[in-house]
């Protein structure tokens, strides 16, 4: 879904990903609170008829809703893991995620072509949105981490009054769905924030965005075809792609480069970076009058990145850089890419699936629950290593799954 920290004019998809925690209404007690959470369910009915919504598709969608108190703990605590720029791209930008987008680029490779055709952009990066947003799909029959949209997005606009209005909003959008027909409420699972579909659309930006590629009559997220479709259209229409252009490139600076250059903000083109001392990693040649700007996220001495117009679709997508960065290499990546040539200062040797798996098993058999033990690290094993670490009394808490704690879970 769309969220995270980048300015933009537009609400992005994820939007409700990125709200800073709020304060929470006070109630009296289990029954008062679901006695209050009814009445508001209730009392909503006025403003889906407002809009349009028939009570019968009000009924389906919020009929029997509960309040959902772990939403709003979700909510308070979205910072609860604070990662290095390395950290974060090796979860995202995982051996598991680029296998699996290659094959599924293959398998997909007619619907990709057309897609392409029609909206100009480059199969590999919405390839990369798909995995970064859903593991390619894999995560809508996650029952630990998917929720009833309905149910959430009711939750918040009853129990966040800081953002009150952009939930009930939301909420809205939903009801509109349904009421178009385009998805039934009980496949309409999705973050806590009511982000949904193989690519993570909010409400808002399905009923904006959304296409009915497969010709079914409806524009369902659910569908890989409408989902790839419609991420293509976001990119193009909200995020301005620029067709046959890349998103930007892995840089180095001359000893003499002035630092404060690099504040992320300032454009300026690709000749003049050259003539600052900025050369592409690759070592080919770096000119031209396309604007792009200058970032190096773990200071000069790591890998440094020009980034352009179709690197700012990407925050359109989800207003953080870091997340931008991993769309923008795994979609490298997927297209038979390599890794950055320049390596992370500090980092250490990315642990294979199988390692991954390993961690995972033990902290299994050491009583943390990890929701699996696939070689795949989410929320749940993140929160299981720094249970171990804490547990353990190590030196690091920060929920990182890595070569160190690997060999210290072997020790232990």
């Amino acid at each position: 879904m769309t969220g995270s920290p980048y300015a933009q004019t537009h609400l992005s998809r994820r939007a409700g990903l990125a709200v800073l925690a709020g304060g929470l209404v006070a109630v009296a007690g289990p029954v008062l609170a679901q006695s209050s959470f009814s009445g508001f369910v209730e009392g909503f009915r006025a403003r889906a008829r407002a809009r349009g919504v028939s009570d019968q598709a009000y009924d389906r969608a919020m009929g029997g809703l509960t309040a959902d108190d772990e939403v709003l703990q979700l909510q308070r605590r979205q910072a609860e893991f604070m990662e290095a720029p390395w950290q974060y791209l090796s979860r995202r930008v995982s051996d598991w995620r680029i296998t699996t987008g290659r094959a599924r680029a293959q398998e997909h490779a007619a619907l990709l072509a057309r897609i392409e055709a029609d909206y100009g952009v480059d199969r590999f990066a919405i390839m990369s949105v798909w995995g970064n947003e859903s593991s390619y799909g894999e995560v809508l029959t996650n029952n630990r981490v998917m929720r009833n949209v309905f149910r959430s997005l009711a939750t918040l606009s009853w129990g966040e009054p800081r953002r009150k209005a952009y939930w009930e909003g939301e909420l809205l959008n939903a009801l509109i769905i349904v009421e178009r027909g385009w998805a039934d409420p009980r496949e309409m699972v999705g973050s806590w924030a009511g982000a949904m579909g193989h690519t993570q659309f909010m409400p808002e930006a399905w009923l904006r965005m959304a296409v009915d590629y497969d010709g079914d009559g409806r524009a369902n997220l659910f569908r890989i075809p409408d989902a790839l479709a419609s991420t293509a259209r976001f990119l193009r229409d909200r995020g301005r792609w620029q067709t046959g252009r890349p998103w930007g490139y892995e840089v180095v600076a001359a000893s003499d480069f002035e630092a404060s250059a690099a504040d992320g903000s300032t454009a300026r083109s690709l000749s003049r970076w050259a003539s600052m001392g900025i050369a592409r990693a690759d070592g080919m040649a770096l000119s031209g009058d396309s604007e792009a700007r200058l970032r190096f996220p773990s200071g000069l001495q790591g890998p440094g990145f020009l980034t352009m117009q179709n690197f700012r679709a990407f925050l359109a997508y989800n207003p953080s850089f870091l997340y931008a960065l991993a769309v923008a290499h795994l979609g490298d990546r997927i297209g038979g890419g390599g890794p950055f040539v320049t390596p992370w200062p500090g980092a250490e040797r990315v642990l294979t699936s199988d390692e991954m798996a390993e961690i995972q098993r033990r902290l299994t058999a050491a009583g943390f629950d990890t929701g699996g033990t696939d070689g795949r690290v989410g929320d749940m094993t993140r929160r299981a290593v720094r249970g171990f670490q804490e547990r353990n009394n190590l030196p690091l808490t920060d929920g990182f799954p890595s070569e160190p704690f690997l060999n210290q879970i072997r020790q232990i």
